[in-house]
């Protein structure tokens, strides 16, 4: 006995299965990008997403095909291949959120989801309850799992290139991956179909059976479950992603303006507020440890005839390559800060001797007078530096870099490219 095919379901069988395809690849990004009960909530949605389009496909296909006898369907059999479908597709979400897809592991989740998707496929036509049995062309039959394998290795592979696009992007990549991967589906489908033979004789079983179902409300099922599962899934990702989009913004935006209230803008070293704030948690360490830190404002020697020679752009460069060779000079757990013009401080956290910011002043001192060259310029500076410690010159922040600033000055008058430890008596502002 021999069947014929409606084409018109046959052409709505391969649209279910181009647009459950796309589905597929856009749960792939929403699943990769997530972390911890996120990435898990979104494979469990995408697995019963993704399963129900690619079982509405197979029954559609079903529907398709009729006998010259009455055809149904038993109705336990036909949620057992749903949930084939379902198990299959969170299978195949599951591989491709790895972080990476070697050989092995593809291969290996091809192969299982193939034989998953063909365990759906024979279990929906074991459903028919047909008798006597449906028999197969067993060549015919291998080849449809062996396209059922190859359709989910492509299937598979498509969805881990393209799994973080994001929903919108790459629109025409994905849908022409979806349309592959849907005919890939519907193929393996109406191929095992080719396989199956039906005795002359043969009856449904299930069509006078109490869990049997008709063709007419199989078909109003499948296409109410498909089109709704499949657009609020297309929906919730859309959102989900429009979601992390304005995250990102808002996080970036909270990034930049955080930068501009505690970074300086031209060398991007710390300014005054973020200074003062790692300066009280210096202060807090060193009294816990009975150790100091000292503070050292550096003043750049002949600074203003370089912008006055060769302009605020070269003087700006000059800045920027002043702030890297200070950085270089102190320990991560210190700090450069610019103060402002050519003014720049360093904090130096939890010292075991006064003497240490002397050192570290020495070889401020020898970068600062090494040649600067800008824009085939050679410039040559020099740095004042005046010094105070914590907490010895005072306990607020605010004196002791008052404290330091006066102490530069001396170092000026002492003929600069020096540095200076504060002392009593240096200057009337910072008097006890």
């Amino acid at each position: 006995m021999s069947g014929t095919y409606d084409v018109r379901l046959v052409a709505l069988s391969l649209i279910v299965a181009i647009v459950a395809s796309y589905t597929a690849l856009e749960l792939a990004g929403r699943v990769s990008q997530k972390q911890g009960k996120s990435s898990w909530t979104w494979l469990a949605g995408g697995a019963v997403s993704m399963g129900s389009g690619i079982w509405s496909m197979h029954f559609i296909g079903m529907l398709a095909f009729h006998l010259p006898v009455a055809v149904a369907y038993d109705a336990q059999d036909t949620v057992l291949s749903m949930v084939i479908a379902i198990v299959v597709s969170g299978l195949a979400l599951y591989v491709v959120r790895r972080p990476t897809l070697t050989r092995a592991n593809i291969t290996a989740g091809a192969t299982l989801m193939g034989v998953g998707i063909s365990a759906m496929h024979y279990t929906g036509m074991y459903a028919m309850q047909m008798s006597p049995p449906i028999e197969y062309n067993p060549p015919v039959f291998i080849a449809s799992v062996v396209i059922a394998i190859g359709a989910s290795f492509a299937a598979l592979w498509i969805a881990f290139q393209l799994r973080y696009t994001g929903f919108g992007v790459a629109f025409f990549a994905k849908l022409g991956s979806a349309a592959i991967m849907g005919l890939a589906i519907t193929g393996m489908h109406y191929t095992g179909m080719a396989a199956a033979r039906f005795a002359p004789d043969s009856v449904c079983l299930a069509v006078d059976s109490t869990n049997g179902m008709q063709s007419g409300a199989l078909a109003l099922t499948i296409g109410i479950t498909t089109i709704g599962i499949l657009a609020i899934t297309l929906a919730l990702s859309a959102l989900d992603a429009h979601s992390a989009k304005l995250t990102g913004s808002l996080q970036a935006a909270n990034e930049q303006l955080l930068n501009l209230a505690l970074y300086d803008s031209l060398t991007s070293l710390p300014n005054r507020m973020l200074l003062d704030d790692r300066m009280a948690q210096a202060a807090l360490g060193a009294d816990r440890t009975k150790k100091f830190f000292a503070l050292m404002f550096i003043d750049l020697d002949r600074f203003k005839p370089v912008n006055d020679s060769f302009g605020h752009g070269v003087g700006d460069e000059l800045l920027k390559l002043v702030a890297q060779r200070l950085t270089a000079c102190i320990r991560k757990v210190d700090t450069v800060a610019r103060a402002g013009g050519d003014e720049f401080i360093v904090l130096l956290s939890e010292i075991a001797d006064p003497k240490d910011a002397a050192v570290v002043s020495g070889k401020v001192l020898d970068e600062l007078s090494r040649p600067f060259f800008i824009d085939r310029h050679e410039l040559n500076i020099s740095g004042s530096i005046g010094i105070s410690i914590y907490p010895r010159d005072g306990r607020d922040v605010n004196r002791l870099r008052a404290n330091a600033d006066v102490a530069m000055y001396q170092a000026k008058r002492n003929g600069r490219n020096g540095y200076c430890f504060f002392a009593k008596g240096m200057g009337e502002a910072v008097n006890p």
